[in-house]
Order: structure tokens, then sequence, then C-alpha cells
């Protein structure tokens, strides 16, 4: 009776284990796809910014180009 006590004991202690491991495993790859969405994300908000900036800088452009032919 002991043996199948302490056999039982074993099995559950192996089973809470390798759960505990597994456990750890899925939350590194969890936070690791969280890791590169947030990266997606910022890199998005950079090309914004950079289109932003891009049309900024065209509509600059276009409005010194209006100026300069008045002056002549």
């Amino acid at each position: 009776m002991t043996k199948l006590l302490s056999i039982l004991i074993a099995a559950m202690f192996a089973a809470v284990s390798v759960n505990a491991i597994a456990a750890k495993h899925m939350a590194a790859e969890k936070g690791a796809k969280d890791e590169k969405k947030m990266e997606m994300k910022d890199d998005k908000k950079m090309d914004k910014k950079k289109a932003e900036s891009k049309k900024a800088a065209a509509k600059k452009e276009m409005k010194e180009e209006k100026k300069e032919p008045a002056k002549k």
C-alpha cells in the first residue's frame, strides 16, 4: 500500500512539474509574440510620422514655389 501511495505521489509531482515548465515556456512564447507586435506597431507609427513629415515638406515646397514667381 505504501509503495502504491509513493508511486502516486511521485506521478503527481512529475505532472505538476511538467505543467509548470510548459506554462513557463508558453508564457515566454507569448511574451515574444507581444514584443514583436509592439515592434510592428512602432514601425507603423514611425512610417506614418515619416510620411507626414514628407507631406509637410512637400506642402512647404509648394508654398515656396508659389511665392517665388510673385516676387519676380
